[in-house]
């Protein structure tokens, strides 16, 4: 095994000689942030490279989130998961409303849509779901449940960069999508995000809310927030997308080598896609089950122990820790989907720089329990 740790992820960075000619223009231009030069050019960059016209960035995808919630009056009750990062359902503490969890669909691990319209009462408003690990959620089968009791659908959409179904963007559904470029994604700029938004009045709206409700030098319409990213994010942006191709081919190989060689492993499940055209292999999740030797848990310290850091995404689940645990939908059994997945779930080291004998080394430690 390497020397060295062995993390579920590393940050991808382009070379920094590539980067250090956008900040000198920074420092010439003076302009480090509101929406400047680099910060527009990004926007129309991204809008080119995932085939969608009106994106706006963010400083990061959880104030993208509380944003796009805001932009549509989301109040009262929505519909959501429990199986996510805890930022999914701050989003809808922070804004006041009340989340309703309901189970997951147990091949995707995405919100089951069967069982949203149990979960729908008066004060329900919108339906927050989760392209969980990147591949898609049913946006069909969802956005027929919110078409018929009139909700908005709001997609937080975080691990979906670039993943498109037979027609395109799998962003381009719901009323709005959040996406996040936080490090750890396929798509980074330190920190960051967006709302991908369906026309150009929506976008100036989000625009005017990210930018404390601005809309021009002496006109507040909103009450918005800080949310804007700065020119060092969106110049690093625009150095990140150059490379990308290159890294998301570099993932998927990694993913094949871990489906070939964790093919036959008793009690050992590799999740699979969602029917998605094309993917980001942005996470490799395995789900350890009863047919294995130790638990998932057991694996977990196993493979610590020889300086390889798994994470299990997603546990505890959100509707486990303590601001949510009091609410009626947050109880277990009527979450059993969910909750077997938390404790089963393992992923395992994936970014476009993880060398081959690596992988070979964590399987043969999986195989070998």
């Amino acid at each position: 095994m390497s020397d060295k740790p062995v993390f579920v992820t590393k940050p991808h960075l382009p070379p920094l000689a590539e980067f250090i000619p956008y900040l000198e223009k920074i420092w010439e231009s003076r302009i480090l942030t509101n929406c400047g030069a680099f910060h527009q050019q990004l926007e129309d960059e991204l809008g080119k490279y995932l085939g969608l016209e009106h994106i706006a960035l963010f400083t990061n995808g959880t104030i993208a989130l509380v944003t796009a919630l805001q932009a549509l009056r989301i109040s009262g009750e929505v519909v959501t998961t429990p199986y996510s990062f805890v930022a999914t359902s701050h989003s809808l503490l922070w804004n006041g409303i009340k989340p309703v969890f309901v189970d997951i669909d147990r091949n995707t691990l995405n919100l089951d849509p069967a069982r949203i319209e149990a979960a729908i009462t008066p004060q329900t408003t919108a339906i927050l779901a989760v392209h969980c690990y990147g591949h898609p959620c049913d946006v069909e089968a969802i956005q027929i449940v919110a078409d018929s009791y009139n909700l908005k659908v709001i997609y937080d959409a975080a691990h979906a960069f670039g993943v498109e179904d037979a027609q395109g963007s799998i962003l381009r559904h719901g009323d709005l999508s959040a996406l996040s470029f936080h490090a750890t994604k396929v798509f980074n700029t330190f920190e960051g995000g967006a709302i991908v938004c369906p026309d150009a009045k929506s976008k100036v709206r989000i625009d005017q809310l990210k930018n404390f409700g601005h809309a021009g030098e002496v006109t507040v319409v909103a009450p918005g927030i800080n949310g804007k990213m700065s020119e060092f994010n969106a110049a690093l942006g625009l150095v990140q997308l150059k490379h990308l191709d290159r890294a998301l081919a570099q993932r998927k190989r990694i993913d094949a080598a871990y489906r070939e060689r964790l093919e036959g492993v008793k009690g050992i499940r590799c999740l699979n896609g969602a029917g998605e055209k094309v993917a980001n292999y942005a996470y490799f999740p395995i789900l350890v089950d009863s047919g294995y030797p130790i638990s998932r848990d057991g694996l977990y310290d196993k493979l610590k122990e020889v300086g390889i850091h798994p994470r299990r995404y997603f546990f505890p689940l959100i509707s486990d820790f303590p601001m949510y645990r009091g609410l009626p939908s947050a109880r277990r059994e009527n979450l059993p989907v969910a909750a077997q997945a938390a404790q089963q779930v393992l992923c395992l080291p994936i970014y476009p720089d993880l060398e081959l004998s690596i992988v070979e080394e964590i399987v043969q430690l999986i195989s070998s329990q």
